[in-house]
């Protein structure tokens, strides 16, 4: 199975979390994201990143070695000026 680029997996978020904005970046085997998304109102950042890891399903064992994200809401997104990408 080959890994997966930053694209893809990009792709494979936005299948399954509805994201106003979306950024992933990697190397194959170790990605970070900036994901943006309704669902993570009210939520802890643990919560989030299980809603995120729930999208990938499977692809989180098998073929993405490593996630780090920053998980926001919209207001927190537009707090900080949409600036992190």
């Amino acid at each position: 199975m080959a890994d997966p680029t930053a694209a893809e997996v990009q792709q494979f978020i936005e299948a399954g979390l509805p994201c106003s904005h979306l950024h992933v970046e990697g190397d194959g085997r170790h990605f970070f994201a900036t994901i943006v998304s309704v669902e993570f109102d009210g939520k802890t950042r643990i919560a989030r990143h299980q809603r995120v890891y729930q999208a990938l399903g499977d692809r989180m064992r098998e073929q993405i070695h490593a996630l780090s994200m920053k998980t926001l809401t919209p207001t927190e997104w537009a707090a900080q000026g949409s600036a992190a990408s």
